[in-house]
Order: C-alpha cells, then structure tokens, then sequence
C-alpha cells in the first residue's frame, strides 16, 4: 500500500472532512447457491437468518478453537452473500469456507481487492458519479457497493473499475498513513497488524457488533460462549496515545513498571487526537488512564493507555 500521495495532512483531512478513496485495505469472497444461507449461519459468528437482499451486518470467521481467522463484513444482495475482509485475509476465508463445504450446494469466488471510499463527503462524491448511495449492499459498476462505517464516519467498499469515477467526482487517493491514523482513532483492527490467529474476540472490541449469543451453533463457539458466561481474557486490545513528539516503530514493547504487558501494532500521526497514537493488545492489568513506557532499540517514550475509541463523534466536530 502506498504510504502517501504527496500531502498527508491533506489526505487526513479528506477522510475527516470530505472523502478520501483507499486502496489494498480490504478485499471480496462472494459466496453463492441455494444453499450459502444456511452454509454461512452455521460457520459464522453472526445470525444471518434474518437477513434480507440489501442488509449488511459485521461478522467473525473463527476457527474451531474460538479464535480469530478474519473479521467481516457480510452483505446479502439478491442469493448472493458478500464477504468483506482485510486484504490477505480473503484467500483464508475462501480456503476455510471451502474446507467445510460438503455435500451443499455453495460457490466460494477466488478474493477481488475493494476500493475504500471514506468520509462525509462521501454521498456527494456518490451523487457526483452519478450513483445512489448505497444503505446497504447494492449492485454498482459491474460489482457491488457495501456500506461498512469506520466509526462515526461514512465507509463504502466500491469495486476497482469505479475508481476513475469516483476520483472525478471528488474523492482524493489515500495513502496508508493518513488511513492507517484514521482507522486506529476509530479503533478498528486490522487482520494480521493488530489482530491475528492467536487472537479471542473478547480480546477485541468487535464482540457486540459482530457475534449473536441467541442463535444456534456456529464454529467456535465453544470458547466464545464460555467466556462471554464465566470467563476473562488475559489481554485486551487498547488505544495508545504518545505523550512526546516521537513515532515509535510497530512492534515497540510496552511496559509498565518493570512488566511488559504488550507490544505496539499500528502506529500513526493523528492531529485529531494531537499527538502520535497506536493500538496494542495489553495485559488485563494495564487500564485506560494508566501510563505507561514504549521501548524499542532506539529509544523509549512515556504513553498513557485508552480505551477506544480513542476519537469519539463529538470529539471530530
């Protein structure tokens, strides 16, 4: 992923403030038959049997242990479901979708890469194009167009042949910096940066909006359901804000007292917040407001741990 198209500042700005358009980010599985219904509700962490042509709901893919293969996005358009990943996750959703496939009739679509459009401005770059902004899932330029909010902020996935369009209509290309800043203040995790096969979802903060604790079986559930019931995990995914006007590198350790309780994963710039900010999976001990001290071979910088997200709604006004 490109780091910037020349302007940081003003790619920041284009997500905060009108659209910006993010590429290598995210990534499609379309999964087909009469019978994909059935097949996803039963592998996946979120009730699907409700779902009409157009909803979109947040899932996990977990594996047969409880722990994470890839989050999601789903979306229901026509018979066909729309699965949403962080890119390099979807050539995994597609090998484990189809390792349980038997005896049903389902098609899993080798992944496609998903432009990013991102911001308030969003609608009007749609309206621009000449398209209506989707509310859900709808068909676009030969694809499809998923809406998916980062946040408090307007998200929509839009395939690749729409990016001329789009940028005519006045999105601006972003790069992986400003992105990266954005999507780490809205406290989203990223699949194998943030989060990865070791991870529980109660590690994370995505368990409300992505797992039903009402409906039947679905794969990992097992340990989900245990420490939703009687359990605690060990870590938790956390926001980080750097107290000094230094980036430390991803992977930096993070200790508290003579502990290390962590390591950093995404690292950005964030003027929003007004300092340099990241996102750890940290020891249960460590707690929003305590301080604590990134370290790393070239340095060391004090940072005081937050619960995320770490950019609220009224916050951005």
């Amino acid at each position: 992923m490109t780091d910037s198209f020349g302007d940081v500042t003003g790619e920041y700005q284009a997500l905060h403030e009108s659209s910006g358009l993010v590429a290598d980010a995210h990534e499609l599985v379309i999964v087909s038959g009469s019978d994909a219904g059935g097949f996803l509700d039963s592998l996946l962490s979120q009730d699907l049997t409700g779902m009409s042509s157009g909803d979109v709901v947040r899932s996990l893919l977990l594996g047969p242990r409880g722990k994470l293969r890839a989050p999601l996005w789903v979306g229901l358009l026509d018979d066909a479901f729309h699965l949403v990943t962080d890119i390099g996750a979807g050539i995994r959703v597609q090998e484990d979708l189809l390792r349980f496939r038997l005896r049903v009739d389902v098609e899993v679509a080798d992944p496609q890469p998903m432009l990013d459009l991102i911001g308030p401005g969003s609608a009007t770059v749609f309206a621009g194009a000449g398209l209506a902004v989707p509310t859900g899932v709808a068909g676009w330029d030969d694809g499809v167009a998923i809406r998916a909010p980062l946040g408090h902020l307007d998200r929509f996935y839009v395939p690749h042949p729409g990016r001329e369009a789009l940028l005519a209509a006045g999105a601006r290309m972003v790069g992986d910096l400003a992105a990266t800043a954005v999507r780490v203040e809205m406290g989203e995790p990223r699949m194998g940066r943030d989060i990865d096969d070791s991870t529980i979802p109660q590690e994370t903060p995505l368990v409300e909006e992505t797992i039903s604790f009402e409906k039947g079986c679905f794969l990992g559930q097992e340990l989900v359901a245990r420490i939703d019931s009687r359990g605690h995990v060990n870590r938790h995914l956390r926001g980080i804000v750097i107290s000094e006007n230094s980036l430390p590198p991803e992977k930096a350790e993070i200790w508290s007292d003579s502990d290390m309780v962590g390591e950093l994963t995404s690292v950005s710039e964030s003027l929003r917040v007004g300092a340099p900010i990241g996102l750890g999976l940290v020891r249960r001990e460590v707690l929003p407001g305590d301080s604590v001290e990134i370290r790393w071979a070239g340095g060391k910088v004090g940072a005081e741990v937050r619960d995320l997200p770490l950019l609220q709604k009224h916050m951005a006004a």
